[in-house]
């Protein structure tokens, strides 16, 4: 209980920081050459405790040599709120699959982050990345956050020029899709 309210907490204080830093223009920019795959991986590994709690099974399969050039911090951050949130609205036993692959004809490539989870009401997809209609829905397991994270999240992919959408069923998940420069 006491590491779930501290996890909680620090996520609330990072999405906090994060978007103070990017509405003052404090958050430098930096993008550089990165392979996606580490990166994700990383960020995977910081939730092995909350998967093994609710028994999900997460998944990558990410091409060992796909590049995008994105900023470290700031994708890290999406990654962290898209798999952290998929984590949260996925009952015991289900799955959260993280893949990409690059879109015809474009410099960019398309990442998912999907879901077996509870899924999103299309009345309520509209809101999700909107300042001014921040809500929180508790997780499967009472799981609490704070409204500021996909906001967040559109925030730092479109400064990379990219794109964030949901597909989304209720009763079947969530896949949560952005995409990044290569």
């Amino acid at each position: 209980n006491i590491y779930s309210v501290s996890k909680n907490t620090l996520d609330l204080l990072e999405n906090l920081l994060a978007w103070s830093r990017s509405q003052s223009d404090v958050i430098v920019y930096s993008p550089e050459k990165l392979e996606l795959k580490s990166l994700v991986t990383g960020v995977m590994h910081d939730f092995q405790e909350q998967v093994v709690i609710k028994s999900i099974k997460i998944s990558e399969s990410i091409s060992e040599n796909e590049m995008v050039y994105a900023d470290s911090n700031m994708i890290s951050t999406v990654f962290r709120n898209l798999i952290s949130n998929a984590i949260k609205f996925t009952h015991k036993g289900g799955e959260v699959a993280i893949s990409s692959k690059k879109e015809t004809n474009s410099s960019f490539v398309e990442i998912s982050v999907t879901d077996t989870g509870v899924g999103i009401a299309k009345d309520a997809i509209d809101n999700l990345f909107r300042i001014d209609k921040t809500t929180s829905t508790k997780g499967t397991e009472k799981e609490t956050g704070t409204g500021l994270g996909l906001m967040l999240c559109k925030e730092f992919v479109e400064k990379h020029g990219g794109k964030i959408m949901v597909e989304s069923e209720i009763g079947k998940g969530s896949d949560f899709i952005f995409t990044l420069p290569v």
